[in-house]
């Protein structure tokens, strides 16, 4: 959604539309209907003028390349990319993503993915759990950087069979980290229930991970109304299935976010249900663009009874309220090892830890 103020001319949004591959080519043409018909009922507030680029694995079969040779330079006056799906057989996936979608990402620093795991009614759900919980969840995928940084290489080839070695090395900065958290914070004040879960594999990983833990940590502090966890990525592949009603927002790396949040699409019914966006909340448009992340995914239409999600507010006021146990003053927020943290502690709740 694109919010523009009413005047006597329409807002022009030029939207660069990449239908790319499979599905996508449905998806996209689907989509430009209804954001057409969310303009023509906007009374004149906006208009998309909309742009086709036949890039993706039929363009690789023609040309040798994903994408026109000067097609970031081409992109990066429009307002929005509308991108579809990338990949088919006979193209290898990394020449397909990395032609394509993660040269768009990349190069323009859409450092932030968000990708809201939210079940529709009508949709059924594998999970038994979703047909009487109020479930609904946003993960907040860092997407420039961690494990697809793409640093790394394959050598010693020519040495003979067997003899090869690739090696691919995460990349964690202090600065990316932060500014995906700081983003899942601002997320998360404007949900329902205000609450951050930190997802990392620190106890395998003690680099970078640790530096995602120590920065999250350091982050934290500055949120004391928003309720916080830090879980390993399994324990929070099982939390997506057994108790996903305890989720709001989920932040990850590169890969563990993906890797979840296609978990989350599939709970809800399908991945063709988890429409995402990639940005740089810092860059272009940045009003327009904040606003759409400040959307709860939790619209309902006008009159839909939410007797979950009403119970789940009113938990939540009562844990904001209750009086702080007698002679402890710290009683309402707990600190765990790895960065726990709960301002308003459940019973029998505990932090996932594998």
């Amino acid at each position: 959604m694109i919010y523009a103020d009413t005047v006597s001319a329409p807002r022009r949004f030029q939207i660069a539309a990449i239908p790319a591959d499979g599905v996508g080519k449905e998806v996209v043409a689907a989509g430009r209907e209804v954001l057409d018909a969310l303009a023509a009922d906007s009374a004149g507030a906006f208009v998309f003028d909309w742009q086709e680029f036949g890039w993706g694995c039929e363009y690789y079969a023609r040309t040798g390349r994903m994408m026109a040779e000067d097609g970031l330079e081409v992109l990066k006056d429009f307002d929005a990319i509308y991108f579809g799906a990338v990949g088919w057989p006979g193209v290898p996936d990394h020449i397909s993503l990395w032609g394509l979608r993660l040269a768009i990402c990349q190069n323009f620093d859409q450092w932030a993915n968000v990708r809201p795991v939210h079940f529709l009614p009508g949709v059924r759900s594998p999970l038994r759990k979703a047909d009487d919980t109020e479930l609904d969840w946003v993960v907040v995928r860092e997407n420039s950087e961690g494990e697809y940084a793409g640093v790394g290489g394959r050598n010693f080839a020519g040495r003979g069979p067997g003899s090869e070695v690739g090696v691919q090395s995460a990349l964690f900065t202090e600065v990316g980290c932060e500014r995906i958290m700081r983003f899942a914070f601002e997320l998360a004040r404007t949900r329902t229930w205000p609450k951050v879960s930190s997802v990392t594999k620190s106890n395998a990983q003690q680099y970078g991970m640790v530096l995602w833990d120590d920065v999250f940590k350091r982050v934290t502090r500055d949120y004391p109304d928003v309720e916080t966890e830090s879980v390993l990525v399994d324990a929070m592949a099982a939390k997506f299935v057994l108790r996903p009603e305890d989720l709001s927002v989920v932040v990850a790396s590169n890969l563990h976010a993906d890797i979840l949040s296609d978990l989350g699409s599939a709970l809800a019914g399908s991945l063709g249900l988890a429409a995402s966006a990639n940005f740089n909340p810092e860059g272009r448009f940045p009003q327009h663009v904040r606003a759409c992340a400040r959307l709860r995914t939790g619209y309902r239409r006008a009159g839909t009874r939410q007797p979950h999600r009403r119970r789940r507010q009113r938990r939540h006021d009562a844990r904001a309220s209750g009086p702080a146990r007698a002679g402890n003053p710290t009683a309402n927020c707990h600190r765990g090892d790895h960065g726990s943290r709960h301002p308003h502690p459940r019973p029998g709740r505990h932090r996932l830890h594998r």
